[in-house]
């Protein structure tokens, strides 16, 4: 049995089409399924937890497949309430797609689904903690009902200038209108010139595993990543392992607003470490102070701002099919 988490929305709602074509490979092999069309922010998370409670003990772990962006994948990991009772499968129809870039999947989603379902490859991967240790007032334009003060991720997080670019990005007309022409990962690069502009640079300390405390006079953003990219292809941590249980951090600071529009076109190939201002780490656990609260993204997902949040690298923690 097979539980199928669908986002009908991906990819400007195109994402009940994709399902429709995948659904008769299952009929037409004779698989039995059960899905699922989310309804809303963090209505992903809802489904997964249903999903692991009504499962039989003899049915663990469930195989639960996610059609969906980096968003819905998110939230469905967030429903998990115990990781050794699932197994997950993911098809990105996304914008943005950074958690499959890694993992060299099919281009075609019928051969992904096959190779899903065979059941041939399966790996561990890990996943990202995030704390609140507080939370604001402020709330994204586009939220979850409730926020929890623990989330967890599977691609990055990251506090400043791009989760305010992923908090924009949540809720904009281009985005939508790029999804429709097919150049959706082009949003997050129009909206990352805008906020920068007018992102402000706010003192940081940063406490890692070690004991080991940096402060920093300004910073623009931190992003701790587990995977390479974020953002629709910015390769923020070309070195990154998804099985070591350590955060490859990208630290942007002390850096003028002018370097900083040079630097961005250099991440997408992994090359921004050449610039001064540009600090790179790698730890299993973050503390993050800041003078004033910013927004968080949890894989480009935006409910708060926070002026402190731990950070935890849970090592294979995710049992994934592909």
């Amino acid at each position: 049995m097979y539980y199928c988490i669908v986002n009908p929305s991906a990819r400007s709602g195109k994402g009940k089409d994709i399902w429709t074509g995948l659904e008769n490979k299952f009929i037409s092999a004779g698989i039995d399924y059960t899905p699922a069309y989310t309804e809303g922010p963090g209505h992903a998370s809802k489904l997964m937890s249903k999903f692991i409670e009504s499962a039989d003990e003899s049915e663990l772990p469930i195989k639960v497949i996610v059609l969906g962006g980096d968003g819905t994948l998110n939230e469905a990991i967030n429903g998990i309430t115990d990781f050794d009772k699932v197994v997950v499968g993911y098809v990105p129809i996304g914008s943005s797609n950074d958690f499959s870039r890694d993992l060299n999947y099919p281009k075609e989603y019928d051969d992904l689904l096959k190779r899903v379902t065979e059941g041939k490859v399966r790996r561990t991967l890990d996943i990202g903690k995030l704390t609140y240790n507080t939370m604001t007032k402020p709330i994204s334009r586009l939220h979850e009902s409730e926020i929890g003060k623990v989330r967890y991720f599977d691609v990055s997080s990251g506090i400043g200038f791009d989760a305010a670019v992923c908090e924009e990005a949540l809720s904009s007309g281009t985005k939508n209108f790029f999804n429709k022409i097919g150049l959706g990962k082009l949003t997050y690069g129009i909206i990352a010139i805008k906020q920068l502009l007018k992102a402000d640079k706010i003192p940081c300390d940063i406490e890692f595993d070690n004991g080991k405390k940096v402060h920093l006079s300004h910073f623009l953003f931190i992003a701790t990543m587990i995977h390479h990219y974020e953002g629709g292809g910015f390769n923020f941590a070309p070195k990154a392992d998804l099985t070591d249980g350590k955060f490859d951090l990208c630290i942007v600071g002390d850096m003028q607003r002018a370097k900083m529009f040079l630097a961005l076109p250099f991440a997408i190939f992994g090359h921004h470490y050449m610039f001064k201002g540009v600090y790179k780490y790698r730890t299993s656990k973050i503390h993050i102070k800041t003078m004033l609260p910013m927004w968080v993204h949890t894989d480009g997902e935006v409910s708060v701002k926070s002026d402190d949040i731990t950070l935890e690298c849970l090592k294979q923690k995710l049992m994934l099919m592909t």
